[in-house]
């Protein structure tokens, strides 16, 4: 199944009009994020990989451009779709790079009817992982010593999204998910424990726990609040000295105030010898309760991140957008109040310091400073494969350490500045005079 009609009805207008009319001179789009959404000092770059894999296939099949003849698209523009591929060069930021608000994380570079038509497709995909991929680092962070495991799929909003979080968990530095096909797919490790149905299932709570011990390998995570979470793990304890368990063996608290029960059976768990006994936590955790939990030396091992995790509870979008910055090598820009854009094709260069500077593309780089946009398409074609989750994880340990430690808190960060260089003013003022004064935009064909 094709995926050109995932987009906005507008698109197809737009690009139907623009070729009945020839117009097809080279264009360039910039995908942005216009202001950080609240607490956020950083964002990590995310969806990359997944755009160039759309544009690399981009065709409208034979279901699509039926749907189109029988919705009114004349013949003459349905033949010209038919016969449409993304042929145009792409500038991005690699997955997994932390970046700011207003820094280009794609540039299109297309005949104008690509490059627009394909506008939908980036935003969704780059809009809902980057934020997904900013939540997960700064649960990360937030959590110190205490290892995350993914645990959004029964609450993303859908299935595929499912497998977006658990990827981009990985590459923020979890240690496993619950989402066990896409562990299956990416080499991640497959965690779980049990449900409390499952203790219901049982006469007692001993009985379900020494079933499970006996039914299955380990690792062995016994859910003890079920009912009474201090007696379940006192219950857990019997059962684990019984059976002589020690490969791998952990309570799991789900309930409460599982900063105080957690202190509470390690105590119990202590006390009967069973110190190697590990305690994950779960429900409702985001990283500011792991920030509180880290930091007041609370024993825990583990926890598993879910709902307000995987749906970014807290900030669920970024404010991207897509515009149009140069038109048949002419520079344009957008000048509605509180939406005004920067023309022309640019690079982001990143100093020592602590600074980025945005500058127009054809600037030579400022010293030693690294370019973060890299050509990752050329007509059409890929240049280089998918980021292994390992190698976008080692890009999000490197920028973070390049960040200042103001921007990585978790509770209200300093956001760095982004300098513009004195180019890119330059052609902001002179193409801005040239809006004002009503000068016409020559656009080679």
């Amino acid at each position: 199944m094709g995926r050109a009609l995932i987009t906005d009805l507008y698109e197809l207008t737009m690009a139907a009009s623009y070729l009945r009319r020839d117009m097809t001179a080279s264009a360039t789009f910039s995908l942005y994020v216009r202001g950080l959404p609240s607490d956020r000092g950083f964002l990590v770059a995310a969806g990359i990989d997944d755009c160039l894999d759309y544009l690399e296939t981009f065709q409208f099949d034979d279901q699509d451009l039926a749907w189109l003849a029988h919705h009114g698209f004349p013949l003459e523009t349905v033949d010209a779709f038919r016969d449409l591929r993304f042929t145009g060069d792409v500038e991005a930021v690699e997955e997994g790079r932390v970046v700011l608000a207003g820094e280009p994380l794609i540039e299109v570079t297309a005949p104008l009817p690509e490059a627009q038509l394909v506008e939908t497709y980036l935003l969704n995909q780059v809009t809902f992982q980057t934020a997904i991929a900013t939540k997960a680092t700064r649960c990360r962070l937030a959590a110190g010593p205490i290892e995350l495991v993914d645990f959004a799929l029964r609450r993303a909003h859908g299935t595929e999204a499912g497998m977006a979080v658990a990827r981009l968990s990985a590459i923020a530095g979890f240690a496993g998910t619950s989402n066990v096909e896409a562990a299956r797919q990416l080499g991640l490790a497959a965690s779980g424990t049990m449900a409390h149905s499952y203790v219901q299932a049982f006469p007692t709570e001993a009985d379900a726990f020494r079933a499970f011990a006996e039914d299955l390998p380990p690792p062995y995570t016994f859910l003890v609040d079920t009912y009474d979470t201090l007696s379940g793990v006192e219950t857990a304890a019997r059962v684990v000295a019984a059976l002589g368990l020690t490969d791998r063996v952990a309570i799991r608290l789900d309930s409460g105030d599982v900063g105080e029960l957690a202190r509470a059976a390690r105590d119990i768990l202590d006390q009967r010898g069973l110190s190697y006994v590990h305690i994950f936590v779960s429900g409702s955790l985001d990283e500011y309760l792991l920030e509180d939990l880290a930091s007041s030396g609370t024993p825990i091992d583990a926890a598993g991140v879910g709902t307000r995790f995987g749906t970014v509870a807290d900030a669920p979008y970024v404010d991207s957008v897509y515009k149009l910055v140069e038109l048949g090598g002419c520079p344009v820009m957008k000048l509605s109040p509180g939406k005004e854009t920067l023309p022309g094709a640019k690079q982001v260069w990143r100093t020592e310091g602590c600074r980025d500077v945005l500058a127009r593309r054809s600037e030579a780089a400022p010293g030693a400073a690294e370019g973060l946009l890299v050509p990752v398409l050329r007509g059409g074609r890929r240049l280089r494969g998918r980021s292994t989750v390992a190698q976008a994880r080692a890009r999000v340990e490197r920028d973070l350490a390049w960040l200042p430690a103001a921007a990585r808190r978790i509770r209200t960060p300093e956001v760095p500045e982004l300098l513009q260089s004195a180019a890119l003013k330059e052609l902001a003022a002179s193409t801005r005079a040239a809006a004002e004064g009503g000068v016409p935009v020559v656009h080679d064909a």
